[in-house]
């Protein structure tokens, strides 16, 4: 297959890109940086220079594909209004336009890569994809995904078969998230004090997702949407695990709610990452993905030690070349 994949230079596309690649498809990857995308073209692959703001080189990266994965987005919570502007230009308009793009070009099947947060707080719940949310938005980030959602089913209605996948919080080799950070540092024994340990995640290793993506293109249904879950289970606890795993122990003390709150009361940018980890759970199963799909997703213990692992050697390999 010719594929056009946005997004594919990043942390969860670029896995996915390989796993393409693997398997003998051709990857048309949107690489915004001229310089980067000269590095891939002399490596042998296929690029188009431009990003999800640019509507000519959403075109030329549709003409002639099988697929889209639209896997392209910015993720960060507790920002200020300017960054707001950013967010739903990338999440919201850009998402629009790959679809359009992909739809003028006539290509069979397009992929949109939305998240669980979708769903919002659920409140200690595990849902699936039926779910309709009951709260308001939880950040910025989750109302921009969640209009980019909507966008992309009502395209299918349009003429555009879109499958739309939902994965969870994902950790692995390259993410810079906080979560991430989060755990690494209890890997090293370098957090002392935990906040937000109620906050409830399905936390899935980025080879799983990127497994299930491609699994979306091959046998998901037009109109359909699939979480890409893994472990349910709280930030307590899996900063626990990955302490265990490094040999550490895990923080003792933890940053109590009132504080956060008072916190949130001085600062908007605080607020809204008091409002999206204070006690939310963003948890939802896999089991339609599984069935359908043919989706597996590793266990945390088994997720982090691989990926604590690949980031010691980073760590270790950054350290010596600094050397």
């Amino acid at each position: 297959m010719r594929i056009f994949a946005t997004g594919s230079t990043g942390f969860l596309g670029s896995v996915v890109a390989e796993r393409l690649r693997a398997r003998g498809d051709t990857v048309v990857a949107l690489v915004r940086d001229p310089a980067k995308a000269e590095l891939l073209r002399k490596s042998g692959r296929d690029v188009v220079v431009g990003d999800l703001a640019d509507p000519d080189a959403l075109r030329r990266g549709c003409d002639g594909c099988d697929a889209v994965i639209h896997a392209g987005a910015i993720y960060e919570v507790g920002i200020g209004a300017p960054r707001r502007v950013d967010l739903y230009e990338a999440n919201v308009n850009g998402t629009d336009r790959v679809l359009e793009a992909a739809l003028a070009a006539g290509v069979p099947k397009a992929v949109h890569v939305s998240s669980i947060v979708v769903f919002g707080d659920t409140k200690g719940a595990t849902v699936d994809e039926t779910y309709q949310r009951t709260s308001g938005y939880t950040s910025y980030y989750d109302e921009t995904k969640t209009l980019a959602h909507r966008m992309a089913e009502g395209f299918n209605a349009r003429g555009l078969p879109v499958v739309i996948a939902q994965p969870g919080q994902i950790y692995g080799p390259g993410d810079h998230s906080g979560i991430g950070a989060l755990l690494r540092r209890a890997a090293a024994g370098k957090l002392p004090v935990l906040a937000f340990g109620d906050l409830g995640l399905s936390l899935v290793h980025v080879a799983d997702v990127a497994a299930g993506i491609v699994a979306a293109l091959d046998r998901g249904r037009p109109g359909q949407s699939y979480v890409l879950g893994g472990e349910i289970t709280r930030l307590r606890d899996a900063v626990r695990v990955a302490a265990s795993l490094g040999g550490k122990a895990a923080p003792r003390l933890e940053v109590p709610a009132g504080i956060l709150r008072f916190a949130a009361r001085l600062r908007p940018d605080v607020a809204e990452v008091v409002r999206s980890a204070d006690g939310v759970t963003f948890w939802a199963t896999d089991a339609k993905a599984r069935t359908e799909l043919g989706y597996e997703a590793r266990s945390l213990r088994e997720g982090f030690v691989s990926y604590l692992s690949s980031s010691s050697s980073s760590s270790s390999s950054s350290s010596n070349s600094s050397e």
